[in-house]
């Protein structure tokens, strides 16, 4: 038989292609998820995409509790931990995320050193090495720099992924090769269903004439398939073993993402920012935007990120970021969710 991974958070946006990749290339996959009413859902969706879904079972499984952990790890090889908690409007209760981030790190983990898998690999961010710098942050960074070392602001969902991380490299201190993390920038590319996920919200938001004016926020951009190629690829790739890999492969502003929309689906031209506004009336203005205000600290603030290893692991050339927007904006426009 072919070997096994645990997926968890298959239900997601990445998790969705983590599963497809998977069974592509041969495994056999136990996705997990909190509601398996969802299970034939996703099942459907893998099947459209391509994959051999006769390879597919799921658990069920909550980051916020104990059961079923230790039994969904039974005879797997691997596991691939992609379940995390997300908002891009901030809670008032940063423990809202922080705490189901680290609490469900500890159970997949544990239960996956206990049953004896052979590599885990962590879904990060690179939110854990860059957020917060402000405009005079490193003008370079890579997999050894770290948010928490430098004391700048920390939104609630950089502390929970950060506060994750750490804790998973604490798990296995013992033995550090037994983990990779992947620390993938902000995902873009094709959504395998309906739901439109967390990355896709500034998609939507710009499809539909929400984002009035384009903060200078630069993101580090990576397609979701080859988020999934380098997850996957890390599991046997002996040169991942006990390392982070920061996975971003190009890097673009509001302003030109609303460029590539406009340019490639003109019908929505009008819809999007005409200006990039200045840093001062982006700080006004995220005093009645959440989501805007997550990212004030991130104003002007344009680093490079080493992800060499990260295009090691890939094997070929990343998908092109204009391919990447445009195929998850032809999604959402196909399915009517703009």
């Amino acid at each position: 038989m072919s070997d096994l991974i645990v997926i968890t958070g298959i239900t997601g946006f990445l998790g969705s292609h983590l599963a497809r990749t998977a069974l592509q290339a041969g495994y056999r996959v136990r996705g997990s998820l909190r509601d398996l009413t969802r299970a034939e859902a996703i099942r459907a969706a893998l099947a459209a995409s391509g994959a051999p879904v006769d390879e597919l079972e799921f658990a069920q499984l909550d980051l916020t509790r104990d059961e079923g952990w230790q039994e969904a790890m039974g005879s797997a090889r691997f596991l691939l931990h992609s379940a995390s908690p997300f908002v891009t409007t901030m809670p008032r209760d940063r423990q809202d995320l922080i705490r189901p981030a680290v609490e469900g790190t500890d159970r997949a983990i544990t239960a996956a050193l206990s049953a004896g898998v052979e590599r885990i690999v962590l879904t990060s961010s690179t939110v854990t090495i860059s957020h917060g710098r402000g405009r005079n942050g490193k003008p370079h960074l890579d997999a050894d720099d770290w948010i928490d070392e430098h004391g700048g602001p920390m939104t609630a969902y950089a502390e929970s992924k950060t506060r994750a991380e750490r804790h998973a490299w604490q798990l296995v201190a013992q033995d550090p090769a037994r983990l990779t993390a992947i620390n993938p920038g902000f995902i873009l590319g094709p959504t395998l269903d309906d739901d439109p996920g967390t990355s896709g919200a500034t998609i939507l938001r710009l499809l539909r004439g929400q984002i009035p004016m384009s903060p200078n926020l630069t993101l580090h951009v990576v397609d979701v398939r080859d988020v999934a190629k380098v997850h996957v690829a890390a599991l046997t790739d002996p040169v991942a073993a006990g390392k982070r890999v920061p996975t971003a492969f190009d890097a673009i502003d509001i302003h030109g993402i609303g460029q590539v929309l406009a340019q490639r689906h003109p019908d929505y031209a009008r819809r999007m920012p005409r200006f990039r506004a200045p840093d001062w009336l982006i700080r006004a203005y995220a005093f009645v935007d959440g989501d805007m205000q997550a990212n004030v600290s991130e104003l002007s603030y344009a680093p490079t990120l080493d992800a060499g290893l990260a295009r090691q692991l890939l094997g070929r050339e990343p998908i092109a970021t204009g391919d990447s927007i445009s195929e998850m904006a032809d999604g959402f426009i196909r399915r009517g969710l703009v």
